[in-house]
């Protein structure tokens, strides 16, 4: 008589034998969460090898590995801020329904949904998205390190699809099992999913609202101070660097000579907050309130939350950053890459998107501009070649 996960275990003879035995074993684990037979196998129809490029990906992650500057420069630039102000114009209505009731900032929503999926245009490439089930069973059958974690978000992803609101087939997400618009792992959507849209469904795939609505659920369980900043850019005079990561309220960091290079005041005097130099002492300071934390609940990165930030202050209107990072000799500013993709473009060279990033279809035509300069052809912007360009 054959087992209950003898009779789940994938047929397939080019299948990966030792996977095939992983998900058939770790039925036992599901039924015992609730998770019926019906539901299992057909959440594994057809997953028959793990997903190597999982496994690549989860080696890499740039939040944790990428210079602040460059990290901020590709999500918080003209692209991201022009599209943002259009999203919403376009989703005005939805959006002041989600600040009325749950007293998060459209802005800060806004760019949690670039951060996370390009405004949406990430769901659009499938060559960016993995079956969840199947990313999150190659993590817990090959990635030791994160087999915990992924056998329970497995858990979770199965009841999303016990529950009905989506189908196996649009369960797609990133490598780690982030789900839909402001991509969302299957424990968090289970804690804070919405159907905004009052279809019956909680969607964060295919609904904006119920996307959004979530993370703004996520955001107000989790703290966020309604009307309050996340945080302030500050200049830093070098007497008070010594405070990197002490918190004290505005006022008392104002009497030790912090302040806004905009010129203006800090809102809320008696507001505490906490200093941060992302770059070192010689680049800018952020005095960060509690929302700045709240975001972290998001991604736990410094860099996202930073980003976050000073894109929904972009968005709102409020002004760039007024300082510069300090950027290696020679390398640019997020102005000067447009500029730089912008005159490729006009040449002839490059006919991809002018988003400040430099990918393969970039990178090809710098190294054929270079070429032609009698530079080294080595395919990376810099600043002798944009000012190359622009003689």
């Amino acid at each position: 008589m054959m087992t209950a996960s003898a009779s789940l275990a994938p047929v397939n003879a080019m299948a990966d034998q030792r996977f095939q035995k992983w998900i058939a074993d770790f039925y036992q684990t599901a039924a015992q969460n609730g998770i019926s037979k019906a539901t299992y196998r057909k959440a594994f129809a057809g997953v028959t090898a793990p997903d190597p490029s999982v496994l690549e990906k989860a080696a890499y992650q740039p939040e944790f590995t990428t210079k602040i500057w460059d990290y901020v420069d590709s999500r918080v630039n003209p692209y991201t801020v022009q599209i943002g102000r259009k999203m919403m114009a376009k989703h005005a209505s939805t959006l002041n329904w989600i600040e009325r009731n749950f007293g998060v900032d459209k802005t800060i929503l806004l760019a949690i949904w670039s951060m996370e999926s390009n405004y949406g245009a990430v769901l659009e490439k499938d060559d960016r998205l993995h079956y969840v089930p199947r990313a999150l069973a190659t993590l817990g059958y090959a990635d030791q390190k994160r087999s915990r974690f992924a056998e329970k978000q497995l858990i979770a992803a199965l009841k999303i699809l016990q529950n009905g609101d989506i189908s196996p087939d649009g369960m797609t997400g990133s490598w780690a099992g982030a789900m839909g618009h402001t991509q969302f792992i299957p424990t968090s959507y289970l804690l804070y999913a919405i159907d905004a849209d009052g279809n019956g469904h909680r969607d964060i795939w295919n609904s904006i609202p119920d996307a959004l609505a979530t993370s703004a659920n996520l955001l107000k369980k989790n703290g966020w101070d309604t009307g309050k900043t996340w945080g302030y850019e500050v200049q830093v005079p070098a007497s008070a660097a010594k405070y990197v990561g002490k918190t004290m309220t505005l006022s008392q960091w104002a009497a030790l000579g912090l302040k806004r290079p905009s010129g203006m005041g800090f809102r809320d005097g008696g507001g505490k907050a906490v200093l941060k130099m992302p770059a070192g002492n010689d680049g800018p300071g952020f005095l960060m309130t509690s929302n700045f934390f709240t975001i972290k609940k998001y991604n736990s990165s410094d860099s996202y939350a930073i980003a976050v930030g000073l894109l929904a202050d972009e968005i709102a209107g409020y002004g760039g950053m007024k300082q510069r990072w300090p950027r290696p000799d020679g390398t640019l500013d997020v102005k000067e890459k447009f500029e730089l993709q912008t005159r490729l473009k006009a040449l002839g060279y490059y006919d991809g998107e002018v988003d400040g990033n430099f990918g393969s279809g970039s990178k090809a035509a710098i190294s054929a501009v270079q070429g032609r300069m009698g530079m080294q052809a080595d395919g990376e912007p810099s600043l002798p070649l944009l000012n190359a360009l622009r003689k």
